[in-house]
């Protein structure tokens, strides 16, 4: 993917999730683009390895993103280490797949909720008066069962809706401050959180091939270029909107 150079000059990125998956591969294309970014992931290894893989545009941080003290913990050291964050991707997030009858029902909908929707609001609350100092943007990892459902995942589908929701809400809550607020929605996108569940399961696999017209899986850098347009001027007018960025899988 060829990246604009100096599209975010000046910006200061904050990725949750970015020790792996479309958050390493979004980290990359931001601070190509010119950004300076703050690679977020509860293994600080993998947060350490792609701030390094970076280079001086990048610094990271180990940081539970369920946990809101850390959060708001968070904000203040990226403001005096890198600046006052302009964008934020709330990308983090985890896959349980398995049907309300499971053993494991009740903790899977705790474990997924806390990743995938509360952690969503402590970033954002965190991070709220550097936005809208800066007149930032945030982008909001949700898929494409934001819109549809698959099988053996209903809690999965539940949090991925409510990422929707929650884009919509904050956009209009934030349009008065010059914030814009998006989404991304994901198809099958290979990368180490489907790895098990989908891609190394053939009818599973084959079931999801079935509906992506353009026959291919994604790749995390599938996912960046939305982020990228999204967080970058060429966006100026866009806000509430969630991309989907499937390869046409809702199309079928």
């Amino acid at each position: 993917m060829i990246v604009p150079k100096g599209l975010l000059d000046g910006h200061v990125a904050v990725i949750t999730g970015g020790g792996s998956g479309i958050g390493r591969g979004t980290a990359h294309v931001l601070a190509e683009a010119g950004a300076r970014v703050a690679v977020v992931d509860m293994d600080g290894a993998k947060a350490e390895a792609v701030a390094g893989e970076i280079g001086p545009a990048a610094r990271a941080y180990p940081v539970d993103v369920t946990d809101a003290d850390a959060c708001q913990a968070l904000a203040g050291r990226v403001h005096i280490e890198i600046g006052p964050a302009s964008i934020l991707f709330n990308n983090a997030g985890i896959v349980r797949r398995a049907g309300l009858s499971s053993n494991t029902a009740r903790q899977d909908w705790e474990d997924t909720i806390a990743v995938n929707v509360n952690a969503l609001f402590y970033m954002t609350h965190a991070f709220l008066e550097q936005l809208k100092a800066t007149k930032g943007r945030i982008v909001n990892t949700g898929s494409i069962q934001s819109h549809v459902h698959t099988p053996n995942s209903v809690v999965y589908t539940t949090s991925k809706g409510a990422v929707k929701n929650f884009t919509v809400g904050l956009a209009a809550e934030l349009g008065p401050f010059g914030v814009r607020v998006n989404a991304v929605a994901p198809g099958l996108i290979f990368t180490p959180i489907n790895e098990e569940g989908i891609q190394k399961k053939p009818e599973a696999l084959e079931r999801m091939m079935r509906h992506i017209p353009m026959g291919r899986h994604g790749t995390p850098e599938d996912i960046a270029g939305p982020v990228l347009f999204l967080v970058s001027d060429l966006a100026r007018y866009v806000t509430g909107v969630t991309i989907a960025a499937d390869g046409g899988y809702l199309t079928v």
